[in-house]
C-alpha cells in the first residue's frame, strides 16, 4: 500500500482523483484491510494544515483525540476524552470518529456547538452542515464554531459489549440579540437527536420547552438525565 501525505488542498484533490482511500488513524479499517486486503493507494491528512488545526474555535479532522485539550470548549474536550481507551485515543482521529464510526462520540458535542464542517469535494473545499457530512460520508477537513457561554457533557456508564452508553451534551450560546440559547444533543443507542430553546427564564422553562422538540420523544430515563444536565448548566450560569 502506498500512503500519500498531501500538504495542500489541491494535492489532496489530486490524490482523490487518483483513487486514494482516505484514512485517519485507521483504527476502524485496519482489521478489515487485514482480512480483505489493503488498498493500493491511501491518503492521510496529517500533513494538511486545514486538517490539523487545534484552536479555540476550530478543530481539524486529522487531529488525534488524545491531543484535544483546554483550547476547545469543555463539551468537545470531555467527549474526546471519553472515547475508548488511551491507546485508542492516541491513534483515532476527529474525522474517523465523526464520519467513519457508528458511535460518533463527538457528534453530540459538535451539534450543541452548532459546528459547521469544511469538507473536500472533487473540485473544491466547501462548508456544510454536520447532517450532510454524516449522510453522505464526505471527506471531512475540519470543524468551526463560535465559543459558547458554557457547555457540559455527560456519558452514562455502560457494560462492555452492550448497547452504546447514553450521552447528553449541552451548550449555551448568545443568540443574535444577546439572549441565552440552550442547545442539547442526546445519543440514545446509535441515534442522536437534538433541540434548541431560549433559556433566559431558567431551567424549568427550558426543560419544558425541550419537550416540544425531538428530544421529547426520548425514553423517560434519557429525559431524566437530560433534565439533570440542563438544570446543572443553567444553575451554574445563574450563580455567576
Amino acid at each position: 500500500m502506498l500512503l500519500r501525505l498531501p500538504t495542500s488542498v489541491s494535492e489532496a484533490q489530486e490524490c482523490l482523483a487518483e483513487g486514494a482511500v482516505p484514512v485517519g488513524g485507521a483504527t476502524l479499517v485496519w482489521a478489515a484491510w487485514q482480512r480483505d486486503g489493503f488498498p493500493e493507494l491511501a491518503m492521510s491528512l496529517r500533513e494538511l494544515p486545514e486538517a490539523t488545526a487545534l484552536e479555540p474555535e476550530a478543530l481539524g479532522a486529522a487531529v488525534l483525540l488524545h491531543r484535544i485539550d483546554e483550547r476547545v470548549p469543555e463539551v468537545l474536550r470531555r467527549a474526546a476524552g471519553s472515547v475508548g481507551t488511551g491507546a485508542v485515543r492516541r491513534t483515532a482521529t476527529v474525522g474517523g470518529n465523526l464520519v467513519g464510526s457508528t458511535l460518533r462520540c463527538l457528534l453530540p458535542a459538535a451539534l450543541v456547538l452548532d459546528a459547521r464542517a469544511t469538507v473536500l469535494g472533487p473540485d473544491r473545499a466547501y462548508e456544510t452542515d454536520l447532517a450532510e457530512v454524516i449522510a453522505k460520508r464526505h471527506l471531512l477537513l475540519g470543524l468551526r464554531w463560535r465559543t459558547p457561554i458554557a457547555s457540559g457533557y455527560r456519558k452514562e456508564p455502560a457494560a462492555a459489549g452492550g448497547p452504546p452508553p447514553l450521552v447528553v451534551a449541552t451548550a449555551v450560546h448568545a443568540d443574535g440579540e444577546g439572549r441565552p440559547l440552550l442547545r442539547v444533543a442526546v445519543r440514545d443507542g446509535y441515534e442522536v437527536v437534538g433541540g434548541s430553546v431560549p433559556c433566559e427564564a431558567g431551567a424549568d422553562e427550558a426543560v419544558g420547552a425541550l419537550e416540544g422538540t425531538d428530544l421529547g420523544g426520548l425514553p423517560s430515563g434519557a429525559r431524566d438525565v437530560m433534565r439533570e444536565q440542563v438544570a446543572g448548566i443553567l444553575d451554574s450560569l445563574a450563580g455567576r
